[in-house]
């Protein structure tokens, strides 16, 4: 799991920018219903008229205020209003002042507004009071009188009755109470715009930084994976199937892909929404607070039974991908095998049972998620229900605004899908985990093959291409006998040395110890005197032309993969490795000659043809040794001995090592090894073996005719 949040810290500058976008989003989001509250409170209950601060009053309004008010706020309210023409001007903008200028008028408004309702001539207020010689102490008394009279109710009566005073004053001067409470619902709405349109723009930007960011991991790990697979030998290669391989490259990659963008944009926003939530909604004094504790309780404890009981089926879904990809991988390439042996049912009987495991289990897991939305979807109605039950009492008990209930729902929504989002997530975490730590295992996977700390490259800038095996054993990772025992033969430049013996004994695997595909037990393979363990991978396969026992082209043309051994290769060179490969005639009477293109595997030619294009790559390189593993199996005698001619010219200078099945391939050879259960049991020319080895003679007797072995040679 920690693998994930790995691969975002390996792209850090662009987490921390989603991150601040996403602060910004959380911040628009936040913002919305308190101006929604805004609108419903101030705007259409309150005709736009914000607190008990007026824009514009009568003096005689402001001096009846300033008799109720301390000597500070008379000096505050001074400093705030401007006098002209007999009418107090509000001259700032400070919200602290403004602030402080609602709560000292609102007291004194419902005092003026009391005295007015009781009938009492508000012009002769001020004169009498000035006579009766008012002092602070009075002030702060007739205050306090006010406000026990009001009880518990009183912050909520000021609020509503300054706001009716204020009102009143608007009237009063002439103001059109329309045009005020439009004016309002206008800046307030362009606010919400402005707001809205922000939030868009960060959601947008934080999206796509989010998906560039995700899929450049997918790149990096699609990468990182590739080249480590390309530098597996064979021993790496067969821990990993080949079908597990490819379901690691491609669809656990997009699994944490795909998780990685949820991390991005859910999993950081989540966090933030909920807590700027739980902010704003302590902000709101609704007291309702605890519906939002029962909620948050409800979804951690149905999560929590969901995913108790899925977690298993998601640890097992990949292994059942693999599965499928293996089945049908196997089917796929063993086409031909199957139709032959009349094994269609049994395999689509085979890939059915795979595929049913993986439904069964998608399937299960599936009902688990379905069932989760509508347990959540339930959880958030009741919520609201709840919310709005309670919420209902306290407007009626005057306690609590319209607004005020409605920012609280939206707030409680935003806090219970901030924490639904973390538990979806949460989810298929777990499955993404499983596919980072198969990832992990390739890019973890240890190289038995690699390059010595100091190579002695520059010894071979003229390698002449000597070959040696010197006291050679080799055993299998795992095997509990020695596949090559004590190998010591030496192959010259100039000279073809030919390997044979019977199948399974170690022929190929001869072969596959100089590439070092596989690293000799025990003994060494050296070049020039020099062990190949001493020269580094990149220049020992620039020494060697290997021609596979199957032989292997790629989808592109028939000049790409002649050329393959390098771009340096010239259209002259590759025209005369395919006249030696005896290519050329199969390939002019192709309408696109060299152009013609190649299916994936070679498809589209058949195996002689395959053969020999393979045989062509490898001459093309004009390496210092040729290595023929079996490359002749699929050729007729006349090309073989066609093939091996021209190729003995081309390859005077050169190494060249043939493993074979015919003897006709290696009659010619300068030196024949006879392999029999990993051993070396006969050593020397066609004629010599004839006379001294016995197994030799055996695969002789099977292959050639009387006439044949008593001339000692094929005709």
């Amino acid at each position: 799991m920690g693998k994930l949040f790995q691969h975002l810290w390996e792209h850090k500058l662009s987490v921390l920018l989603i991150i601040l976008l996403l602060i910004g989003q959380a911040f628009c989001d936040l913002s919305l219903p308190s101006y929604t509250s805004d609108i419903v409170d101030v705007g259409i209950q309150q005709s736009g008229i914000e607190n008990a601060v007026p824009e514009r009053m009568r003096e005689e309004t402001f001096n009846n205020i300033s008799l109720f008010l301390t000597e500070e706020e008379r000096d505050l309210a001074e400093e705030s209003y401007t006098l002209a023409d007999g009418i107090r001007e509000l001259n700032t903008r400070d919200h602290k002042t403004i602030g402080q200028l609602d709560e000292a008028f609102g007291l004194p408004m419902v005092i003026l507004s009391s005295l007015q309702e009781s009938g009492m001539d508000l012009s002769g207020l001020q004169q009498m009071m000035l006579e009766r010689g008012m002092t602070e102490e009075s002030v702060e008394k007739i205050r306090q009188q006010a406000l026990d009279s009001m009880g518990d109710m009183s912050d909520s009566i000021i609020s509503q009755r300054a706001v009716l005073f204020v009102q009143e004053e608007y009237k009063a001067l002439g103001m059109d109470l329309g045009q005020v409470q439009m004016d309002y619902l206008l800046t307030t709405g362009a606010k919400m715009l402005s707001l809205t349109l922000l939030m868009v723009c960060t959601a947008v930007l934080s999206g796509l930084l989010s998906s560039r960011t995700a899929a450049k991991i997918g790149m990096d790990l699609r990468g990182k994976v590739f080249t480590k697979v390309l530098s597996f030998s064979n021993n790496e290669l067969n821990k990993f199937s080949i079908a597990s391989l490819i379901t690691r490259s491609t669809n656990d990659i997009q699994q944490v892909q795909m998780v990685e963008v949820m991390l991005l944009r859910m999993v950081l926003y989540a966090p933030i929404i909920g807590i700027g939530g739980i902010i704003r909604v302590m902000g709101t004094k609704t007291g309702l607070g605890w519906i939002i504790v029962v909620a948050v309780v409800s979804i951690f404890a149905l999560v929590g039974v969901l995913v108790g009981v899925a977690m298993p089926k998601f640890k097992l879904m990949q292994t059942l991908v693999d599965r499928v990809n293996l089945v049908a991988r196997e089917i796929l390439t063993g086409l031909s095998v199957i139709r032959a042996f009349d094994r269609e049912k049994y395999e689509e009987d085979r890939f059915d049972k795979a595929n049913r495991n993986l439904m069964k289990t998608q399937l299960f897991t599936n009902r688990i998620m379905t069932i989760m939305m509508p347990a959540m979807m339930l959880i958030m109605n009741a919520v609201t229900v709840m919310i709005i039950w309670f919420g209902g009492h306290g407007i009626d008990a005057g306690t609590m605004q319209v607004g005020d209930m409605i920012a609280f729902i939206t707030y409680t929504m935003q806090i219970v899908m901030a924490f639904l989002m973390i538990t979806l997530i949460s989810v298929m975490l777990p499955r993404a985990g499983v596919a980072a730590d198969r990832i992990q295992e390739v890019l973890d996977t240890s190289l038995s093959i690699h390059d010595a700390s100091s190579v002695r490259d520059n010894e071979l800038a003229d390698a002449r291409g000597e070959l040696r095996f010197e006291d050679v054993s080799f055993r299998y990772e795992g095997a509990d006998e020695d596949a090559l025992e004590h190998i010591s033969f030496t192959a010259k430049p100039g000279e073809t040395t030919a390997i044979i013996g019977s199948t399974g004994c170690g022929k190929s695997t001869l072969i596959h110890l100089i590439p070092r595909f596989y690293d000799v037990t025990e003994g060494r393979i050296t070049i020039d005197g020099i062990d190949i363990r001493e020269i580094s991978q990149k220049k020992l396969h620039s020494l060697l032309g290997f021609v596979p026992q199957k032989g292997n082209l790629f989808s592109g043309t028939i000049a790409s993969n002649i050329k393959y051994g390098g771009d340096w290769i010239t259209d002259e060179k590759m025209v005369e490795a395919a006249q030696i490969a005896q290519a050329t005639e199969f390939i002019d009477a192709k309408p696109e000659s060299y152009d013609s293109p190649i299916a994936q595997g070679g498809s589209n030619v058949s195996g002689g043809q395959k053969q020999r294009l393979s045989i062509a790559r490898a001459i093309a390189k004009s390496p210092k040794i040729f290595l023929f593993d079996d490359s002749f199996s699929a050729l007729d005698y006349k090309t073989d001995a066609q093939l091996r001619k021209a190729l003995h010219e081309k390859t005077a200078d050169a190494t060249v090592l043939i493993v074979a099945q015919r003897i006709s391939t290696i009659l010619h050879a300068n030196r024949i090894i006879v392999l029999e259960d990993g051993r070396i049991v006969g050593d020397g020319t066609h004629e010599e073996l004839l006379e001294t080895c016995e197994a030799y003679q055996e695969i002789a007797r099977s292959q050639l005719s009387e006439a044949e072995l008593k001339g000692g040679r094929a005709s």
